[in-house]
């Protein structure tokens, strides 16, 4: 898998802040779209905070890495061709297991490698609603498979 490009694909649609602060829904933020929960050295600290990009690279590097360990949970991930897998990690990335793992229709159109069906029913969701831009264009990929 080409973690670079999947790398520059979430940065696209997460952005870069080398500081802390708050996403869309007020929770606080970091790097590439890292929320910030207890376990963190920078909980708790106020918005505007630096980080490092040394600390961006290694949050980004454990939430890419649980994305892909979500999605083997979900999906027969590793005999999906990679174009597949980097949308599916970009959902991942952006919904986790417990939003994605509601897209029953879309699951059961990815185990059948029906593409296209799979694209309507990405389309057909709140989520889609919710991230318009980045939505369209990971179910355009999508619909074409590979």
């Amino acid at each position: 898998m080409n973690i670079e490009k999947l790398k520059k694909e979430i940065m696209d649609d997460e952005g870069y802040r080398n500081e802390i602060y708050l996403d869309h829904l007020g929770y606080p933020t970091v790097g590439i779209g890292h929320l910030i929960t207890e376990k963190d050295a920078e909980h708790g600290k106020p918005v505007g905070t630096r980080v490092s990009g040394e600390r961006i690279t290694e949050l980004f590097v454990a939430d890419t890495n649980s994305a892909i360990k979500d999605c083997k949970k979900l999906f027969d991930f590793d005999n999906l061709p990679e174009e597949v897998q980097h949308i599916l990690i970009n959902m991942m990335f952006n919904l986790g297991l417990t939003r994605l793992s509601k897209f029953k229709k879309f699951k059961a159109a990815i185990d059948k490698k029906d593409w296209k069906t799979a694209s309507i029913e990405g389309r057909d969701s709140l989520w889609y609603k919710q991230v318009p831009n980045r939505a369209k264009r990971l179910m355009d990929r999508l619909q074409n498979g590979t």
